[in-house]
């Protein structure tokens, strides 16, 4: 299987692993998530099509490192594994930060 295939199918499953078995954010079950997702999605459409289009390339995909497969506008589908995998794991560092800030400002019981 082609490396950049492998890649981006292994991040995907690292990031859903890590959301559904050790952070346990509940990032997916939130509409606002996959809002953000449809969203993140449409622009990665616009702009991955123009720069993999190809009848004007501007970013170039050696053939032996990818499936081949495209979807609209020539997009190599392995894009959109690693578009979900950048966004989420970000989505979800950012929950769990937040939940660190505001367990830090909790007023400590003990000193009340």
């Amino acid at each position: 299987m082609p490396e950049y295939t492998v890649l981006a199918v292994a991040s995907v499953v690292a990031v859903v692993v890590i959301e559904t078995r050790v952070w346990r954010t509940g990032l997916f079950r939130t509409g606002r998530y996959w809002i953000s997702m449809a969203i993140v999605g449409f622009f990665q459409v616009l702009v991955d099509g123009w720069l993999t289009k190809l009848d004007a390339p501007i970013v170039l995909y050696a053939p032996e490192h990818h499936l081949g497969v495209r979807a609209p506008w020539d997009i190599p589908v392995e894009d959109f594994l690693f578009g979900f995998s950048m966004v989420t794991l970000t989505l979800m560092l950012w929950v769990r930060a937040g939940r660190r800030d505001a367990e830090t400002r909790r007023p400590d019981k003990e000193h009340a």
